[in-house]
C-alpha cells in the first residue's frame, strides 16, 4: 500500500455576533481537514491547526512531496522523517501543526485497515470519557445573569463540568493584554470576574467541576492574587493564567495556590511540554492533538504526564474532527482526564459530521466502534463552509 495524494480542505464558519477571550476576540471559526489517499481506496481523515493560513502551504508544498509513495502504516518512521526535514523552519508552530493532521489521517487508514477504531489500535483504556462544556465567553451585552443562565443550561443537559472565560482586565500587568485584538471591547474589572465565577459556581451547583480559562493574560503576581480570591469557589483548575514561555512565573502560580494549574495548549511538541512538565509549571496537561504533532506526538507526551503522576486534559477548540480525533486520544491513555467539548456557535463542529458527537444523561462520550476515527464527513456542509 503506498500514499498517492494529500488533500487539503480549508473551512471557515462565521461567528456572529463574535465572542471574546482574554487572548481576542473570535469573529470566525477555522478549520484545515487533511485527506490522505492510499492506493488500495482507503482515505484518512485528520485536521491541523490552521496557522493563520500558513499551515496548508507546509502541507502541500513540503510534507506532500515526501510522502507520496510511502508506506502509510510506517506512521512513526513517516512523523520521524516530517519533523527531521522541516526542522530548520520547524519543531514549532505552523510546521508541526501541519504532520499533526497528516498523522491523525494516518492512524485513521491505519484503524480502517485494521478494522478497528483508533482508541482500541493505540491499546484502550475505557470506551468513553466525560466532558466539559466549554463556554462562558465574553460577549457584547452579556450580563453575569446571561452567564449564569448558560451555565444552567449545561447543568441541564448532563454536563458535570464547565469552562468558562477570565482575565480580559483593562490591566493584567503585562503588555500582552492590549496587543490582543480589538482589547477594547468587553473588559471587566477583575472583580466583575471574581462576581462572574460565583454566579456560575451558584448556577453549576457545589459538587460540579468547574474551571476557568485566563488565556495567558495575568502576570505571575496577578494570577497568584486573582488565584487567591478564587479559591472558595473551588475551582477545578485555573488554565493558562500566564503566558506559555514564562515557564518559571507558570511555577510559581502552581506552587503558590492551591488550585491545580492547567495548560499549555499554546505549547506545542514534546520538547515544549517537557520543560512545562519537569519544571513544575503545570498540574494538569493539555496538549492539542491538531497542533502538538498528532497522535504520535501526543502519546509521547502523555506517556511523559504519566511519568510525573500528571493528568492529560486534551485541548480541542477547532472542528468535529478535531474533537473525535482528542475523544480517541483521551481513552487511549491511562491519565486521560476529561474532555474539552466546545458549546459555542460552530457549524464546523455540529454539521461536519453525518452522526454529530453528543453526551449522554451523564456528561460522557461514548467511543465510536467504526474502523478509524469512526466518522463519515457531510460532504454538503464541507462545500457550506469550504474557503
Amino acid at each position: 500500500m503506498k500514499i498517492v495524494d494529500i488533500r487539503t480542505i480549508p473551512l471557515s464558519y462565521r461567528c456572529d455576533p463574535p465572542y471574546g477571550s482574554a487572548g481576542g476576540m473570535q469573529a470566525a471559526r477555522g478549520g484545515l481537514l487533511i485527506e490522505v489517499e492510499t492506493d488500495d481506496g482507503i482515505t484518512g481523515i485528520g485536521e491541523a491547526g490552521v496557522g493563520g493560513g500558513s499551515t496548508r502551504h507546509v502541507i502541500e508544498h513540503q510534507l506532500r512531496p515526501m510522502l507520496i509513495g510511502e508506506d502509510p502504516l510506517l506512521i512513526e518512521g513517516l512523523w520521524q522523517k516530517m519533523f527531521a526535514r522541516t526542522r530548520q523552519f520547524g519543531r514549532r508552530g505552523i510546521a508541526i501543526n501541519a504532520i499533526s493532521g497528516v498523522d491523525i489521517a494516518l492512524w485513521d487508514i491505519a484503524g480502517k485497515i485494521a478494522k478497528l477504531p483508533v482508541y482500541r489500535l493505540l491499546g484502550a483504556c475505557r470506551d468513553r470519557v466525560e466532558a466539559y462544556a466549554s463556554g462562558g465567553f465574553y460577549q457584547e451585552g452579556k450580563s453575569v445573569e446571561d452567564l449564569a443562565a448558560e451555565a444552567e443550561g449545561y447543568r441541564a443537559r448532563g454536563f458535570s463540568g464547565m469552562k468558562m472565560k477570565i482575565g480580559r482586565n483593562p490591566s493584567t500587568q503585562t503588555h500582552l493584554r492590549h496587543l490582543a485584538g480589538n482589547a477594547q471591547l468587553c473588559e471587566v474589572e477583575p472583580e466583575e470576574d471574581i462576581a462572574r465565577v460565583a454566579a456560575v459556581r451558584k448556577a453549576l451547583g457545589p459538587k460540579a467541576k468547574l474551571m476557568v480559562d485566563v488565556n495567558c493574560a495575568w502576570s505571575p503576581a496577578m494570577a497568584i492574587e486573582i488565584g487567591c480570591a478564587l479559591e472558595p469557589f473551588k475551582l477545578y483548575w485555573i488554565e493558562e493564567p500566564v503566558a506559555t514561555d514564562d515557564i518559571d512565573g507558570s511555577a510559581r502560580v502552581a506552587a503558590a495556590l492551591a488550585t491545580p494549574i492547567a495548560g499549555y495548549e499554546t505549547e506545542i511538541g514534546l520538547y515544549g511540554f517537557r520543560e512545562l512538565i519537569t519544571r513544575g509549571a503545570v498540574d494538569i496537561v493539555q496538549p492539542d492533538i491538531a497542533w502538538s504533532g498528532g497522535f504520535s506526538e501526543c502519546r509521547r507526551i502523555a506517556a511523559l504526564a504519566q511519568a510525573h503522576h500528571l493528568m492529560v486534559a486534551p485541548h480541542a477548540f477547532a472542528s468535529a474532527v478535531t474533537l473525535v480525533a482528542s475523544l480517541h486520544f483521551a481513552a487511549s491513555i491511562p491519565n486521560g482526564l476529561v474532555l474539552e467539548f466546545d458549546q459555542n456557535p460552530n457549524g464546523l463542529r455540529d454539521e461536519l459530521l453525518k452522526e454529530p458527537i453528543r453526551i449522554d444523561g451523564n456528561g460522557m462520550i461514548r467511543l465510536p466502534e467504526r474502523p478509524g476515527l469512526g466518522i463519515e464527513l457531510d460532504r454538503a456542509a464541507i462545500d457550506r463552509y469550504r474557503i
